[in-house]
């Protein structure tokens, strides 16, 4: 890594960089216009107007008022792109694994570790497992190093013991993989299909949009691995490497339509279709746990253009394994997060974040069946269980049809 971009990724946190605490204090650090690495350092093509998409900021006033609702799902609806994936698109996609060749289930999530890093909030996003124990005496330093013991007595004259887990400092779902739902982000007070948030806030969650309308989904899964393609192109002065040499694409790289194109075509995976689930490789996953600070400072991603070039197409769900999927840093940034409200407000399609394609990308499987059950929480704003791929690796499959 340069030690430009290094040292200024050292000496910038969302949490150091204005001196302020809270949600809306640590989006704007970073988030909107560029750090001094985001400034010297590549950042890819701009949107420009490629094929008719650029990256004018909406009208936030019509978008507040109204203007987006309603949505193409009809007025009252609650599920977005989620419409797309029909029993008919399911039956389409597990014909990919018809032929009877071996298939391989991959994990797209990140393993789960306490002290995982995360945007800042305050309650903050936090992952710390506890242990507890019934039952017997566990080792010395059990309960100083945190763990809770709840009874060395076993229960009955059959001696049973228990193990269990238990989060003393909170628990939220938006935090490693997650799947961010159609209630999480809004504009001003106005959320997917024209809910108001006053409306639907309750204490405990939303009445409307909330996880309970996710229900499992089976689509086809496309994998389009910028990172792959920028190495085999050589492009230097689009990549950067993890503390441990792997490699990322550079910090604050902003991922163009055409990378989108040629991605798809060096997958072979043809046209984007109406329900499937779009998957960004960056490698950016690789310095989570090696250096949190540079994480969470910037991404490479999306910015406003290809997340509107994306949405024509009416994926259910889009997805990258960063930690918010639009591109930080860039000097092409003007707003906080105008990616997610094009996306979850104005398209009702879903982001995932965190979502590990390292072994997709290994086997070059770039189209598979998609397979998530998002948790059946009431109300909540994502899901964080780790969604699967099926895919025969070593065989790319062409589009079938249009």
């Amino acid at each position: 890594m340069r030690a430009d971009l290094f040292a200024a990724h050292a000496a910038l946190s969302r949490r150091s960089a204005l001196g302020l605490a809270g949600a809306a204090a640590l989006g704007v650090a970073g988030l909107a216009g560029a750090s001094p690495a985001a400034a010297t350092g590549p950042r890819g093509g701009g949107g420009g107007d490629a094929g008719g998409y650029d990256d004018e900021m909406f009208d936030v006033a019509s978008a507040e008022g109204g203007g987006w609702a309603p949505s193409r799902y009809g007025a009252g609806d609650q599920r977005g792109t989620f419409n797309e994936v029909t029993a008919a698109t399911t039956a389409a996609a597990l014909q990919l694994l018809a032929d009877g060749g071996p298939v391989r289930t991959y994990n797209l999530g990140e393993l789960m570790t306490n002290g995982f890093p995360a945007f800042q909030t305050e309650p903050p996003r936090v992952y710390e497992q506890r242990l507890t124990v019934t039952g017997y005496q566990p080792p010395a330093g059990f309960v100083e190093g945190g763990g809770i013991l709840q009874t060395t007595t076993p229960l009955g004259a059959n001696k049973v013991s228990i193990h269990e887990e238990r989060f003393p400092q909170g628990y939220t779902y938006q935090i490693v993989t997650q799947l961010d739902g159609l209630n999480h982000l809004g504009v001003g007070a106005t959320f997917y299909n024209g809910f108001q948030g006053p409306d639907i806030a309750t204490p405990t969650g939303t009445s409307k949009l909330g996880n309970e309308h996710m229900g499992p989904v089976v689509t086809r899964g496309v994998l389009l691995d910028v990172l792959g393609l920028k190495l085999e192109e050589g492009a230097g002065d689009a990549l950067s490497e993890s503390a441990d040499g792997d490699p990322v694409l550079l910090d604050n790289y902003r991922i163009t339509i055409a990378d989108l194109e040629a991605a798809a075509e060096r997958g072979g995976t043809g046209d984007i279709r109406p329900g499937d689930v779009v998957l960004l490789r960056t490698g950016w996953n690789r310095i989570a746990r090696s250096d949190p600070e540079r994480y969470l400072t910037q991404e490479p991603g999306i910015y406003l253009a290809e997340s509107r070039y994306l949405a024509d197409r009416r994926p259910a769900i889009i997805g990258s394994d960063t930690w918010g999927l639009e591109v930080l840093g860039n000097p092409v940034v003007e707003a906080v997060f105008p990616v997610h409200q094009e996306l979850l407000v104005k398209n009702g399609i879903r982001i995932g974040e965190g979502v590990i394609t390292d072994g997709l990308a290994e086997d070059g499987v770039f189209e598979f069946v998609y397979v998530t059950t998002p948790q059946y929480a009431q109300g909540a704003t994502a899901g964080n269980a780790p969604p699967a791929a099926l895919g025969q690796p070593g065989r790319r499959h062409r589009r079938r049809h249009g």
